[in-house]
This record gives structure tokens, C-alpha cells and sequence, in this order.
């Protein structure tokens, strides 16, 4: 059942990372690009604000509050804690390598809101786990952390991480620049869009299926029910053929016709059994 709340913000923990939201009740001067601290998995953490909204639905759990906004101090804290991330990360990659560990890559290293937990980023080329108690436990002791998390991240978040040119030839991957969430992706989606399957056409950097698959399926989608399934029999101003293939966004399909050949034609021009009915104002999707 969803629970309404009079304020709530948006919380991002850094630079292109999902958003989190938190009931702000009690403090209501709050602002976008204000720094408050909240209570994680990862324990206390210090997150920028990036929404503000008011009569904010939410199903599930009830939204956790954030504790209070941070104070220039508390904020020159956490820089001066994740300024020695460098030698964590590197520190971490030395002791990786003394120990063999060959298919483990680190990546990255981040302290907790007063540096009582350091939590480390690794990805793996392999499937069977790995058995990192050495390694955490070596981190621990040099740097006195209390607690240190070590977390294995999928292909696309790794790719998210290090950036780069993304496979389209953008300077840099839509992961990096603005997406806070991967979306559901299947083959069918591309089929959708009449694009190859060829391994490198339909995959990204990361090696899994394009994230931009998805930006436009849902009007290839619409565009396809008002057109003929490839091999249906229609009828043509040229007479009756076979439809082999579709060109969704013009609304057109391309027709093998006996003894005339392949002509294109508009989706007003032909005819077929189970066609489907236009938009009542008679307008194609825009």
C-alpha cells in the first residue's frame, strides 16, 4: 500500500549513482545541492540532494529520515577520508597480486561518513567465488578501519565506474553520464527495432545488451501493430504479395510481389486480413 509524505529528497551519494529517497518532515528549509547525512546499508553516509518533492507517494517500506544536513566540518571530514582512497585502491591492487588473486580487478574505494567502514570495489572474470578473507582482512589492518566491506560490482556498473567512449562513438557511455539505473533489456527488443543481432551491434562496452535498446522500444513497439507481421499476405495497389519487411517509423513495408518484384508501400495503401484499426483522429504516433 503507498504511503504519502509531505517532503521528501532525493539522495545521491556520488556522481551518477542510482537516487535515493528519505523523508525530510523535519526540515523543511531544506534545498537542492544541500549535503545531509542518512543512515545506509553502508551505515551513516553523507548524500547531496538532488530532488526535492512534496506529496511524495512511495509503496513498501516506509522511507527512512535523514538524520540532519551536514556541517562544513563534517564535510571536510569525508573529503579528507576519501582523499587516501588512492592508496587503499592501490594498496588493495599490491596485495591482489601477492596473493595470486589473478582474476580480480580493484576498482575502487570509498570511507563512510567518519571512516569507521571503508567499503572496496572489485569485478571478477570469473563465475566461481573467490575467497577474499586475506585480502579484507590485510586492508583492514593497514588502514585501522573497523569494518571493511568488499563488494563485487556486475559489467555494467563497471562500466559505469571507469567510463569512456561508449560504443556508439559518444565521448562518454550514457552510464556515465546519466543513467541511475540499468534497465530490463532483452533480445526481442532489438528485433523489435530491425537491428542485426550481430554481437558487436547490439552490445555495449560492458559486453552485455546496449542500454539505448531500450530508449526507443516502446514506440517501435506501437508503430509495428499498425503494420503487417513479415510473410502476411497483402493486397497492393500492384496486386497481392508478401510483406518482407517493415519500416516501423515511416509506416511503411516492403512487398515481394509475383511477376512485379519488391515494391515499398505506405500502410494506407495496402490491405490484409486482421489488420489493425488507425488512431480515431486518424493521426500517425508521433
Amino acid at each position: 500500500m503507498a504511503q504519502t509524505y509531505e517532503l521528501v529528497v532525493g539522495i545521491r551519494f556520488s556522481r551518477g549513482s542510482k537516487i535515493y529517497h528519505f523523508d525530510a518532515a523535519d526540515f523543511r528549509t531544506i534545498d537542492l545541492k544541500d549535503y545531509v547525512i542518512v543512515e545506509t546499508s553502508k551505515g551513516r553516509q553523507i548524500g547531496e540532494v538532488v530532488q526535492v518533492l512534496h506529496d511524495f507517494e512511495a509503496e513498501g517500506e516506509p522511507l527512512k529520515s535523514i538524520e540532519g544536513l551536514a556541517t562544513p566540518r563534517e564535510l571536510i571530514v569525508r573529503e579528507t577520508l576519501n582523499s587516501k582512497k588512492t592508496e587503499v585502491i592501490q594498496f588493495a591492487k599490491q596485495r591482489v597480486k601477492e596473493l595470486g588473486l589473478k582474476e580480480i580487478r580493484i576498482l575502487d574505494a570509498e570511507y563512510g561518513f567518519d571512516g569507521s567502514r571503508l567499503t572496496v570495489t572489485y569485478s571478477c572474470s570469473i563465475e566461481d567465488k573467490v575467497d577474499l578473507k586475506t585480502l579484507k582482512y590485510d586492508i583492514q589492518k593497514a588502514f585501522s578501519v573497523p569494518v571493511v566491506d568488499i563488494r563485487q560490482l556486475g559489467p555494467r556498473d563497471v562500466a559505469k565506474l571507469i567510463g569512456g567512449m561508449g560504443a556508439c562513438g559518444l565521448a562518454c557511455r550514457c552510464c556515465s553520464r546519466y543513467l541511475t539505473e540499468f534497465s530490463s533489456i532483452s533480445i526481442r527488443m532489438a528485433k523489435e527495432q530491425g537491428i542485426s543481432l550481430t554481437p558487436t551491434e547490439i552490445t555495449g562496452m560492458c559486453g552485455r545488451l546496449r542500454c539505448c535498446l531500450v530508449y526507443e522500444n516502446d514506440y517501435y513497439v506501437e508503430c509495428r501493430k499498425l503494420l503487417p507481421k513479415k510473410n502476411k499476405r497483402v493486397v497492393t495497389p500492384q496486386g497481392e504479395g508478401k510483406v518482407v519487411e517493415l519500416f516501423p517509423l515511416r509506416g511503411a513495408v516492403l512487398v515481394s510481389i509475383p511477376d512485379v518484384g519488391k515494391r515499398e508501400f505506405k500502410r494506407d495503401q495496402i490491405t490484409y486480413e486482421d489488420q489493425a484499426t488507425p488512431p480515431a483522429d486518424g493521426k500517425e504516433a508521433e
